[in-house]
């Protein structure tokens, strides 16, 4: 931003500094931007997804946020989102409260979708993932599980699934 600001600011304040050509300002921004955020921007839930599938396999690690050291959800998701410059936060009660909430029917690739915990009863945040299946399609997640039997990354369905039951929302963050 400094950068940004003393290119715009140099030439009025100094009439003997040489003014950037329009065309040098753009590039100027995106070395910026990729060196504060680490990221490039997202341009297709699709990539968002790709992504994700690299990650399948992954071992489940309570409050983990790297593939090497494992996931917990909300950590998949935090990472997954970060690598495109989308800021996610690492609690799926905070991640319920982001973005845009998305009627089921209508969840794309890309999208978050968020579930109470295990418990009977449970109405608050517990799990989260992230859409991969498509408007009309069985909606399908990929997410960082602690099951016993199961653990780790891997891809799961709603329909006719515990998950059913503790579905929360979907929220499009892209």
């Amino acid at each position: 931003m400094t950068l940004l600001l003393g290119l715009w600011a140099w030439p009025r304040l100094s009439p003997t500094a040489p003014v950037p050509a329009s065309g040098d300002l753009p590039r100027v921004r995106a070395v910026v931007y990729r060196a504060t955020t680490g990221a490039t921007p997202v341009t297709r839930p699709d990539s968002v997804v790709r992504f994700a599938l690299r990650q399948l396999g992954k071992p489940y690690c309570y409050a983990g946020t790297t593939p090497q050291g494992g996931f917990d959800c909300s950590g998949f998701l935090t990472y997954v989102y970060n690598q495109f410059g989308v800021a996610v936060p690492h609690s799926s009660a905070m991640q319920y409260k982001i973005g845009q909430p998305v009627a089921r029917p209508q969840a794309r690739k890309g999208d978050l979708i968020i579930f109470t915990g295990t418990a009977q009863g449970s109405t608050t945040p517990g799990h989260a993932g992230i859409v991969i299946s498509e408007p009309g399609q069985p909606l399908r997640f990929v997410h960082s599980s602690s099951s016993r039997r199961d653990p780790g990354v891997k891809i799961s369905q709603v329909d006719g699934t515990d998950y059913e039951r503790r579905f929360l929302g979907v929220r499009r963050v892209l």
